[in-house]
């Protein structure tokens, strides 16, 4: 559904609808538009369906996430209502992110940097699409997997993406300075940026404005420059605090860290990234270790203008993050489900693989290799493919190879005077059926 604008609720009405119960049908629909967060234009439908006057549950609704306020940035009004989904979905990610689903050795200690290095690419590939990179995921993994020199400014944000990433799992633990934020963005933007004295330094001037790509219109005016180095200060006290005589769960305090920055936009250009980095970052500082797993841009990038929404809503409700709390929210559940079903998906293909060691004189990497060429056997393989494919050096590669050559299994292609490419033989069908 399109943004539209909500009706506008004097603050009296409000406290005059908390002075009486509400009526139990309505008092239904409120929970229902809370649960999710439901902004006006949903919450309208809802009414409507359920033949309520929309104005008459839009005042029930905003009386409701009154009683239940945090306010957690004053100076900007930014504040939000903590609801009973938001409470329940924060306790199973505690369950989850840093407890009983990895102690239960779903990931497998042999598999797990594999894992990391995959989920850490598709981060980074999926960061940079939304912020205009316009390259494939194909192309983008293989210039990654192999260390190629980025071709292009569309390469060149992902490589650094990727680094980025990599430079804040090495220093999860650190608290975060103004001199260490703007570390981060200068490793975002190496090489991207039309001047390259902006990157790693806020903006200079007040001309950034952030618009819908699709109507062209402005949809947020950021704080002006001047204010840009308080708030960069104070953003890092937030982040470092453990202050807890306010109690803000550290998934949601994550996400305000995400929202806060990407509001400021304290830089020309990258604010998006370095804002989901800084996310990235805090969770792994409160433990939740799972996250270095989970590809989260991947789920925003498929409905990016979702995520956009998120942000309007917010504003257009006057700093009112539960939007986007509630849509970040989902989007967490959601790719933890789906690192739990490829997760699943991997360790069934490895137990078939497992069967090839039947042939006797393999090791598991052997047999994984094995089944690609059953697989498709077409295939290609090179020690740098290897290398990438399992996280292992090139002479462990190199010897992996070797060994199949010896069973007679594969069959070695010169591609030019070094390089050499790896192919089923002509007796591996004979070999694998006997």
């Amino acid at each position: 559904m399109d943004f539209e604008q909500a009706p506008k609720i004097e603050f009296e009405e409000l406290l005059k609808r908390l002075s009486k119960p509400v009526k139990p049908e309505l008092r239904e629909l409120v929970d229902r538009c809370n649960a999710e967060y439901e902004p006006w234009n949903k919450v309208k439908y809802i009414a409507q369906s359920a033949g309520t006057n929309p104005r008459e549950l839009w005042i029930a609704v905003l009386a409701d996430r009154l009683i239940h306020r945090q306010d957690v940035w004053s100076e900007y009004n930014v504040h939000f209502s903590l609801s009973n989904n938001m409470q329940r979905l924060c306790h199973e990610f505690d369950m989850n992110f840093g407890g009983s689903w990895g102690n239960d050795n779903l990931i497998q200690d042999s598999h797990k940097e594999r894992y990391l290095v995959s989920s850490l690419m598709e981060e980074a590939i999926s960061s940079s699409q939304m912020e205009g990179a316009a390259t494939t995921r194909k192309v983008a993994k293989e210039m990654l997997r192999k260390k190629l020199t980025p071709r292009d400014r569309s390469q060149q944000m992902i490589h650094n993406n990727y680094q980025t990433i990599r430079f804040i799992v090495d220093n999860k633990h650190r608290d975060l300075t103004p001199e260490l934020l703007m570390q981060v963005h200068q490793l975002m933007t190496d090489g991207t940026l039309e001047d390259i004295a902006d990157s790693g330094r806020i903006r200079q001037d007040d001309k950034v404005v952030v618009m819908n790509e699709i109507t062209g219109d402005i949809v947020h005016t950021p704080p002006s420059n001047t204010e840009l180095p308080s708030f960069i200060e104070k953003l890092c006290a937030f982040f470092n605090s453990k202050d807890e005589s306010v109690f803000i769960h550290p998934i949601i305090r994550a996400i305000i860290v995400h929202f806060m920055l990407a509001y400021a936009h304290p830089f020309v250009d990258g604010n998006g990234r370095t804002a989901r980095a800084l996310f990235y970052w805090y969770m792994l500082k409160r433990g939740y270790w799972l996250t270095e797993y989970l590809s989260i841009s991947r789920i925003i990038y498929r409905a990016k203008t979702t995520y956009e929404k998120s942000f309007i809503y917010s504003e257009a409700e006057g700093n009112d993050i539960g939007y986007f709390i509630a849509y970040n929210l989902r989007v967490l559940n959601i790719a933890f489900k789906e690192l739990q079903a490829y997760i699943i998906r991997k360790n069934r293909e490895r137990d078939a693989a497992q069967q090839y060691l039947k042939l006797g004189g393999l090791n598991s990497r052997q047999a994984e290799i094995i089944k690609i060429f059953a697989d498709n056997p077409k295939s290609m393989l090179t020690v740098k493919d290897l290398q990438s494919r399992f996280n292992i050096s090139p002479t462990t590669a190199k010897a992996d190879l070797t060994g199949l050559l010896a069973l007679e299994l594969v069959s070695e292609i010169h591609l030019n005077r070094v390089k050499r490419g790896y192919v089923k033989s002509d007796k591996f069908d004979e070999i694998v059926k006997n």
